[in-house]
């Protein structure tokens, strides 16, 4: 098993939005806070993160498609330990954990849609959880997959002995997430770098848990329910991630570090 180590900086909060008295494989990841100068100090404030990545499969489209149809057969299993209940033929709601900082404690709870494929592109959207309200947090969650195969290339293993067709499927996929925040007063009155690390705290949380934690074990998950070896060039844990202002590097680290 291996884990990541993040040199990552927060997003700038651009001025003007604190008030001084009163908020797999290679991948692109970028952080922004979008706010109206004149934005007033109860409102809530917007962070925006964009990431994409991808993971080789070691079957054609045709297998992958069919494994990511029946969402259902796995989705739970790979979602763990996240807390998920179905709420629609294909959606589910999560719970992505408690975190909090300077006493303000959220605990996000998100609706996703795993809408059919269209021509091979799969698009989860954020749906109403029924029942439930977000206290002070809306989260914005859109990705879209895209299955591309490519036969083995030099360096991939094969597995004629398991009958499968040599071949790579490479799922695309790119997460454009907008989480919106309206922090307790006192929060407002922190130094900027405080608030936006708080905000920035919340899109790590997200990103990690639903889509680098998720698209890890969905990999592991398809190739040992087929009987199949992930292909050796196939390292989502490895990374690259690019803020708005600065270039951040993710790597692959032993657990034990």
């Amino acid at each position: 098993m291996q884990s990541y180590r993040s040199t990552e900086q927060p997003a700038e909060v651009p001025n003007g939005v604190m008030h001084s008295g009163s908020v797999l494989s290679n991948a692109d990841y970028s952080v922004s806070v979008i706010e109206d100068a004149a934005q007033l100090v109860n409102e809530p404030i917007r962070f925006y993160s964009q990431f994409k990545d991808h993971m080789e499969m070691c079957a054609d489209a045709g297998t992958v498609a069919q494994y990511l149809d029946q969402h259902h057969e796995w989705f739970r299993r790979c979602a763990y330990p996240m807390k998920v209940e179905p709420i629609g033929t294909n959606s589910y709601a999560l719970l992505i954990g408690r975190f909090g900082s300077f006493g303000y404690e959220v605990e996000p709870k998100i609706g996703l849609d795993l809408l059919p494929q269209q021509e091979g592109v799969y698009r989860i959207e954020t749906v109403p959880v029924p029942g439930y309200s977000a206290a002070g947090y809306d989260v914005d969650f859109r990705a879209a997959m895209e299955l591309v195969e490519a036969p083995f290339g030099d360096g991939h293993e094969t597995h004629r002995d398991h009958g499968i067709q040599p071949a790579i499927t490479r799922v695309q996929w790119q997460l454009d997430l907008t989480v919106m925040i309206q922090f307790p007063r006192f929060i407002y009155a922190l130094p900027k770098a405080l608030v936006q690390s708080t905000g920035d705290r919340l899109l790590r949380q997200i990103v990690r848990q639903v889509s680098t934690g998720l698209t890890r074990k969905v990999l592991e998950d398809f190739h040992q329910t087929h009987g199949l070896t992930i292909p050796k060039r196939s390292n989502p844990w490895f990374f690259r991630r690019s803020a708005i202002d600065s270039e951040i590097d993710l790597e692959s680290k032993s657990i034990d570090e």
